[in-house]
């Protein structure tokens, strides 16, 4: 069984996986030896992978490298099923990567583009020969409506969750308003530019907030929170066998 760690920028998901879809899936602050031990008097682990956009506690690495011994740490060096093309591979987000390797398998020989809704707000673009050619990142649902509180003197801090109409009619709902379909328009734009050039582009949607995003988007897409946990599977598969 594959055990997967991807730490994110607010919280931290840690899935199971046994073939190619997750067993078990749970969200965590911030993982540590306590939870591994859990996971391991529990489950057969016979390899793991960690992924993290943050920096990593070196004594944790140091503890699943002993408790297993197939440990891949996902880092520029780790090896991909998928050509990258971008400028600066080192910078690349590693959660990025995997929602792109995720979606690679999931349609092979497609262009996809992968919107992952989450922290930040992250647009990329895969094309059907397996090549990763760059992407976009924009501010996510939460940052911009603290953003929109925390630069003004009078402005709430609103909640994503709530009624928008395609204009606010009071503060809560213009704020709401102005961020939700600013968004959607972001997103909607980006699909129809693609689709000019790519015009059998998929779209594939993730992150914690892609659903409260696909109830709005009237157009077919792939809704599939589990994308990026799926990617960090195939590419522990791929080390493994190399």
């Amino acid at each position: 069984m594959n055990l997967i760690i991807d730490q994110g920028n607010t919280t931290t998901k840690v899935a199971l996986f046994c073939r190619e879809e997750p067993e078990c899936v749970m969200t965590v602050a911030e993982p540590d030896e306590q939870l591994i031990d859990t996971l391991f008097d529990k489950y057969q682990v016979t390899s793991c992978i960690y992924s993290s956009v943050v920096d990593v506690p070196f004594h944790l690495l140091d503890y699943l490298q002993k408790r297993i011994a197939q440990f891949c740490f996902f880092n520029s060096d780790t090896l991909l099923p998928i050509k990258i093309e971008y400028g600066t591979p080192e910078t690349l987000g590693r959660d990025r990567i995997a929602g792109v390797v995720g979606a690679f398998y999931e349609r092979p020989q497609s262009d996809i583009l992968i919107i992952d809704a989450g922290t930040a707000i992250t647009y990329d673009l895969l094309l059907k020969q397996g090549t990763f050619v760059g992407g976009n990142i924009a501010p996510g649902i939460r940052m911009r409506l603290k953003a929109l509180n925390h630069f003004t003197g009078k402005l709430p801090l609103v909640e994503k969750t709530g009624d928008y109409p395609l204009m606010g009619n009071d503060t809560e709902t213009a704020i709401r308003a102005g961020v939700m379909q600013g968004i959607l328009f972001e997103v909607k734009g980006y699909m129809q530019a693609l689709k000019v050039i790519y015009p059998d582009l998929l779209i594939f949607l993730t992150g914690g907030d892609a659903f409260l995003l696909a109830e709005r988007l009237k157009t077919p897409i792939f809704v599939d929170k589990n994308i990026v946990l799926k990617g960090l599977n195939r590419i522990l598969h791929y080390n493994v066998e190399k």
